[in-house]
C-alpha cells in the first residue's frame, strides 16, 4: 500500500473523528450509498455536473505521460475544454513543464483558478516552481495561489521552510490570496500554518481512512467541521476529495463504479447544502499515479484517461 494511504490511516485514526467510521449518527447526511437504484446515480451525477460544480482538480496528462515531461498548451486546452461546461473553477498542481499555461487557458475559457505551486524536498526545483507561480499570479491568472501540497504530510519540508515559501509568495503578490494544501488534520496540528494562510485548503479522503462507502460523506463532513473549529473566521475549502472506481480495497473502503458515483453525488450535494466550496478529485484517470498510490491511483477521474465520461 502507498505511503500516502498508510500515513493517512495511521496518523488521522490515532485521533479518530469518531470511534468507528462504519457508524453514522441518525439524521446525518447520507453516505455514498444514497443513490442506489439502477440508473439513478448516473442521472443525478450528470444533473449535478450540468448545474456546474464549484471546482475540479485538473490534470493534463495522457496515457504514457507523467510529470517531468513538457506539456503542450494545445493539449491543456483540449483537456480543459472537456471540463469547462461543468465547473466554475479548476485547480492546477504545478507551474513548470507547460503547466504554467493552464491558468491562462482556464481564464480564457471563463473559469477561475486555484493555482498550485508544487513543492518538495528538492529546493532547487522549488525555486523554479515558486517563480512560475508568482509569474502566473502577477499576470492576473490566479484567484488563489496554493503554495505547496501535502509537503508536511510527506515530511518533505519543515514547517518553518514552508512558512517562508508562503510569505515570499504573499510579498510578491499581495493582492492574491495565498494558501497551502494539506490533509485536514495538519491544520489542526499546526496553528502557525493555519494563521499563515488566507484560506484553509483541506484534502479530505474517507477512502484513505478506511471508511466504508456508505458512511463516507458524513465522515468527510466531520473532517470539515473539525477544521472549521480551528480556522476562526477563515474560509475552509475542500481542495480535494474523491473515490476510486477500481483497485484494491483499503480496509473497509472499497473502490467501485457505484461507490465512486454515489460518493461524488453525496459529497457535491453536501458541500452545496453546507455552503462549502469543493474541488472534486479528479477530472481524469491518471495511469502514472499507480506507482505512488497503488493500483487505485489510476482511477479517481470522473472522466477516463481518454476523456470519456465514466458514468453514462
Amino acid at each position: 500500500m502507498s505511503y500516502y494511504g498508510n500515513y493517512f490511516a495511521e496518523r488521522s485514526r490515532s485521533s479518530a473523528l469518531f470511534s468507528d467510521p462504519a457508524s453514522r449518527k441518525p439524521g446525518s447526511p447520507p453516505g455514498a450509498g444514497g443513490a442506489s437504484a439502477p440508473g439513478e446515480g448516473q442521472v443525478a451525477l450528470r444533473d449535478l455536473l450540468e448545474a456546474k460544480v464549484h471546482g475540479i482538480a485538473f490534470s493534463p496528462y495522457l496515457d504514457g505521460q507523467r510529470p517531468g515531461i513538457e506539456i503542450a498548451e494545445e493539449q491543456i486546452r483540449s483537456r480543459m475544454e472537456i471540463l469547462q461546461p461543468y465547473v466554475e473553477w479548476v485547480r492546477t498542481f504545478s507551474c513548470v513543464e507547460g503547466n504554467q499555461h493552464s491558468p491562462r487557458v482556464a481564464r480564457e475559457l471563463g473559469l477561475k483558478t486555484m493555482v498550485g505551486v508544487e513543492l518538495s524536498d528538492d529546493l532547487e526545483a522549488n525555486e523554479e516552481e515558486l517563480a512560475g507561480g508568482i509569474e502566473v499570479a502577477k499576470a492576473g491568472y490566479a484567484d488563489i495561489l496554493a503554495v505547496g501540497n501535502e509537503v508536511l504530510l510527506r515530511g518533505d519540508l519543515t514547517l518553518d521552510q514552508l512558512l517562508e515559501y508562503i510569505e515570499r509568495a504573499r510579498e510578491a503578490v499581495p493582492d492574491v490570496p495565498v494558501s497551502y494544501v494539506d490533509a485536514y488534520f495538519v491544520f489542526c496540528d499546526h496553528p502557525r500554518l493555519t494563521a499563515a494562510c488566507d484560506a484553509i485548503l483541506i484534502n479530505c479522503y474517507p477512502f484513505w481512512e478506511k471508511c466504508p462507502a456508505e458512511n463516507a460523506v458524513h465522515y468527510m463532513s466531520e473532517m470539515v467541521r473539525r477544521t472549521q473549529a480551528v480556522a476562526g473566521d477563515k474560509r475552509v475549502i475542500i481542495s480535494e476529495t474523491g473515490w476510486p472506481t477500481q483497485g484494491t480495497p483499503y480496509g473497509g473502503a472499497v473502490p467501485s463504479f457505484e461507490n465512486a458515483r454515489d460518493y461524488a453525488i453525496g459529497a457535491i450535494q453536501w458541500a452545496r447544502n453546507a455552503g462549502v466550496d469543493i474541488f472534486y478529485f479528479s477530472s481524469f484517470d491518471e495511469a502514472w499515479k499507480v506507482g505512488a498510490e497503488g493500483d487505485v491511483g489510476a482511477y479517481w477521474g470522473l472522466w477516463d484517461s481518454a476523456g470519456e465520461y465514466k458514468f453514462e
